[in-house]
Order: structure tokens, then sequence, then C-alpha cells
């Protein structure tokens, strides 16, 4: 197992309902299934709890800890609950993220652009805040935050973009403040996945579109097979950043998009 003996955050572990599965969820499950002790975060304690119960129902071991990342101290918590569970922290991973109360150039406003921020952002530099220190003590840990291919490609919405874009901007300072201590810092940038949360926001704002519909018009947009990627696709990448395999990469914004950053340029 390439994971075993490994202490985790999964921060997200939950998901919003929907008919697949979220990366949030699938990156738990599979760092459950390669060894991994996973502390499952999610404000919603009912999905953190599901999680817990595929994990558990599959041999692995978990707990679930309800958390609101907009809040500093509840973030310093979520990193204290795993160090006193699991007595160090091997491995964190950043899965929230939202791409509601968005707007254009001349359509955001204040207070979608504070949650986008809270939420995207500040949560992310919070939890990294707190299990830094923890990680340099034990001169080793690896953090995987979760960005978008928003970040460097063309994107309407301009909270999304500009706090993935910080995502990545903030994981290559964090990587080079942490490298002497052993501590590994990356991020990945999913481009279009077939995820409860993509699916759900996307018709919130289409209600002319099926279901079908839509997912049949963003898996046109694929490069790669004309099909939109899952949430084990990013759940794998986030396993081989997590894992020893990834001993000397840091400071990696990793694309996982069916080649759609290839457009880039």
């Amino acid at each position: 197992m390439r994971l075993a003996g490994k202490k985790a955050i999964v921060v997200g572990a939950g998901q919003t309902p929907g008919a697949t599965m979220g990366n949030g969820r699938a990156t738990a499950e599979l760092f459950a299934r390669e060894g991994a002790d996973v502390l499952l975060v999610d404000r919603d304690l009912d999905a953190a709890e599901e999680t817990r119960a595929a994990i558990e129902a599959a041999g692995g071991r978990a707990m679930s800890f309800r958390a609101d990342i907009t809040t500093e101290a509840q973030c310093r918590n979520l990193v204290q609950a795993a160090v006193d569970a699991f007595g160090r922290v091997d491995i964190l991973h950043n899965n929230v993220g939202i791409g509601t109360h968005d707007g254009t150039v001349t359509t955001v406003d204040e207070d979608g652009l504070d949650v986008m921020l809270a939420v995207n952002l500040k949560g992310m530099i919070w939890t990294c805040k707190h299990v830094f220190p923890v990680m340099r003590a034990q001169e080793s840990g690896s953090v995987i935050n979760i960005s978008s291919v928003a970040a460097i490609a063309a994107f309407p919405g301009v909270g999304y973009k500009i706090t993935k874009a910080a995502v990545n901007g903030y994981t290559q300072t964090a990587a080079l403040a942490n490298a002497r201590y052993g501590v590994r810092v990356n991020c990945i940038m999913p481009g279009l996945m077939n995820t409860p949360m993509a699916i759900e926001s996307n018709l919130a704002y289409r209600p002319r579109l099926t279901r079908e519909e839509l997912v049949a018009q963003r898996d046109a947009q694929v490069p790669l097979r004309h099909k939109m990627g899952t949430a084990w696709d990013v759940a794998h990448a986030a396993l081989y950043l997590a894992s020893d395999e990834a001993g000397f990469v840091t400071g990696v914004c990793l694309p996982v998009d069916g080649g759609a950053s290839a457009r880039v340029g």
C-alpha cells in the first residue's frame, strides 16, 4: 500500500448530493484504501459520516470532524484534532472550493466575492498555517491544494478565476518556504469534471438544460476522448503527490484536465 502508516487530513471529505462522486470523497476513500488513517473534515458532519461509513465498510480507518474552514480557529482545531488522534500529520488535502456567488467583471458584487475569497482561498491558507508547524517538526509532510484549470485558462467568473489563480501562487510560495524542512506543497488543477458540485452548480445557472444535455456539452469540450474526468482522476493524482513516490516534487501545479490546458497560449 502506497500510504501505509500515513496520517491524513482531507478537508471537504463529504460531498453535495448527486449521481456521481465528489473529489474529496474519492480522495479520502483512496487514501484509506492505500493504508492511511484519515480525518474526514466537512462543515456537513452527516456527509463526512457517509464517507467514513464507506471507508470502514471497505476495511479502512477514518474519523469525522465538523469544521467551517472560513474561520481560522476552526482550521486550527481540525489540525489539533488530527494530532490528538494520530500523533502526527503526514498529508493535508485541501479540497474545499465553490463556484457559486460569482459574477463577471461587471456583475460581481462585494458579498459574493467575499464568500469566494473566504472559502476558496482563506480557508486553505488557514489550514496550511496550522499544519505547517506540525510537519516542520516532523521534517516531512505533503500538502495538496485543489485549484482549477480556470486559474490559467479563460474563465468568465471573476471570483472563481482569481481565487484559483491565488491558490497556485500561494502553493508555490508555501513550497519554497517549507522546502528546507522536508515539507512538500503542490496543487492539482482539475479541468471539466463530472462531479456533483460541478454538475449541480451549472444546472442551477442553466435551468433550460437537462442533466444529460449539460453533460454532453461539457464532454464535447474535453480534448481527451471528449469525456469529462471523474473524481477518481483527481484522487489518483492526489495519491501520487501524497506518496513517497513524489518525494522530489514540490511547487507543482498539476493539470488533470484531459488536455484542456494544452490549449492555453
